[in-house]
């Protein structure tokens, strides 16, 4: 099933060739707008926000500074940010215990 494809600002605009370029992994993920910015939910993964202009995601916890930590990537490079975004993806994929029914029957 292939997500509706949403046009009429740069956000959303930039959040669909993202969208596209994750696909080239192998990662399916669905775009969403309002406000002026546009999300690109990425299956189990982070959620990607969109201004038109930049991408960012939260990759971490700074336990020292006690705030979140989140990766940017210029719009215009939607291929560069979808593998940055893929690499978190995996690590997230490993990190994460198996979903319940997962796996081999004992």
């Amino acid at each position: 099933m292939t997500a509706p494809v949403m046009y009429g600002s740069a956000a959303v605009d930039a959040a669909e060739r993202l969208r596209e370029a994750l696909a080239g992994y192998e990662i399916s993920a669905d775009v969403h707008d309002g406000y002026g910015l546009a999300l690109v939910s990425v299956g189990a993964g982070p959620v990607v926000w969109s201004n038109g202009e930049r991408f960012w995601w939260h990759t971490g916890w700074n336990a020292e500074r006690r705030r979140a930590v989140y990766a940017s990537q210029e719009a215009t490079e939607p291929g560069r940010a979808a593998r940055r975004i893929a690499f978190h993806h995996a690590r997230l994929c490993e990190a994460a215990p198996p979903a319940p029914g997962a796996g081999s029957p004992l």
